[in-house]
């Protein structure tokens, strides 16, 4: 059949747009070997998260010291943190983001072995704590911007949406599948077997970054590291919508999100529970992060990500604050399914805003300052809270800080049009 030829005052049609399948990324092999390796190795993360804030609630000398205990190890993480981000992210743009990954993960095998063995010989205390949780902390610090600004160029740019929300599933799908695994290994071998399991599962992503191939650093412009570092932070506080994405972003990881890190306290002091009813809420939490992280991977290339990214951090903020009143399991259980979900989608919804509204040459380092605010402030946030809960109980410092982060993005939504138009 000949194919008709449109008049020359006509104007032809778009084909219909071809709807993206989420698990599409995964087309591609290195980004299929960065997954799945991230996948397994988070298995193991997720385990000895949960040991560990067992652990440390459990050394505590008084249940009304428990929550500063476990703010201490926050601030541990916080500060090589906010110390060597800036750095990290002008490595992430710089240097082959291969060998960077083959560093930081060598590296965190290593810590990890080192808390095995020191809690296997009954020797670790606070002290080898905190100072395990810094190194990891700072070596996490130079990981995540490097593989986090890998995947735009893994992937075709219309994909990079879902391959956010498939490296959420990667990390959350683990979040559900560690506590449970977690939960009976500390009941029967204690929390050393979580530790040695988590330092098992780094080879799975040191032997899947062995398998990628390289790609050549984004940025090459000859100039010094202060001015590169100081041309990414004038580049975000300069960018109509970024500078109000990193601005709410830091009020949550100050007030709503270090409420994770005072489940502890929570599950044993307010609910009244034990080991396995901590881990319950755990999972439920992890639960509710993996339908997220799904979700998020559904969304794709949404249109008003502004405003799924807004409303999804103000129902975290009252999520937060309405578990500061719950004392009943089961409720608890119910409000972090919700909460998890919310907080992956807000969190995913932000990497993507960074990742799409920022130049190649400009996105290790502003995700660098994603990267500060997620893994330095929220254990920086949870010291506050652990410090304002000893005083005056964890559910009411869960209301006070959700509220107010509730109320923070609800003023970003009003007093930000550029927010609301994308």
């Amino acid at each position: 059949m000949k194919q008709r030829v449109p008049l020359p005052n006509e104007v032809e049609e778009p084909p219909p747009r071809r709807r993206l399948s989420a698990f599409e990324p995964l087309a591609f092999r290195d980004f299929r070997l960065l997954w799945s390796g991230l996948l397994l190795g988070n298995i193991g993360s997720w385990m000895q998260i949960t040991a560990l804030g067992y652990l440390v609630a459990t050394l505590a000398p008084s249940p009304a010291l428990a929550p500063l205990y476990l703010g201490l190890v926050g601030l541990s993480r916080a500060v090589p943190v906010v110390a060597f981000s800036p750095i990290a992210g002008l490595a992430a743009d710089r240097l082959p983001r291969r060998r960077v990954l083959l560093a930081t993960n060598s590296a965190m095998l290593l810590l990890s072995t080192t808390l095995a063995l020191a809690t296997y010989t009954h020797r670790v205390n606070i002290g080898i704590i905190l100072a395990i949780s810094a190194g990891l902390a700072a070596v996490m610090s130079f990981d995540s911007p490097a593989r986090q600004s890998w995947v735009p160029i893994m992937v075709p740019r219309r994909l990079v949406a879902s391959a956010i929300g498939l490296n959420s599933v990667a990390f959350n799908l683990p979040s559900v599948i560690g506590p449970a695994l977690a939960g009976p290994l500390i009941a029967t071998a204690g929390v050393a077997g979580c530790f040695a399991a988590n330092a098992c599962s780094y080879l799975a992503v040191v032997l899947a970054v062995c398998a990628m191939d390289d790609a050549p650093p984004s940025l090459t412009a000859k100039e010094s590291a202060f001015e590169s570092i100081r041309a990414g932070l004038v580049f975000l506080r300069r960018h109509e919508t970024l500078r109000w994405v990193v601005l709410f972003l830091t009020v949550s990881a100050l007030l709503a999100r270090p409420f994770f890190q005072l489940l502890p306290d929570y599950a044993l002091n307010q609910l009244k529970t034990g080991v396995l009813g901590y881990t319950s809420i755990m999972i439920a939490n992890g639960l509710g992060g993996f339908a997220g992280a799904l979700i998020a991977a559904f969304l794709g290339g949404i249109r008003r990500r502004g405003m799924v990214w807004t409303w999804t951090g103000v129902g975290l903020g009252a999520g937060v604050a309405v578990l500061g009143v719950t004392f009943s399991l089961p409720a608890a259980v119910a409000e972090l399914v919700v909460i998890g979900a919310l907080t992956l989608v807000f969190i995913n919804s932000s990497n993507v805003l960074i990742q799409t509204l920022s130049p190649d040459e400009m996105r290790g380092r502003a995700i660098s300052v994603y990267t500060m605010v997620l893994l330095g402030l929220v254990p920086g946030g949870a010291l506050l809270l652990g410090a304002i809960g000893s005083a005056v109980g964890v559910g009411w410092t869960f209301v006070g800080a959700g509220c107010a982060t509730a109320l923070a993005g609800a003023w970003v939504w009003i007093t930000s049009p550029q927010v609301r138009r994308i």
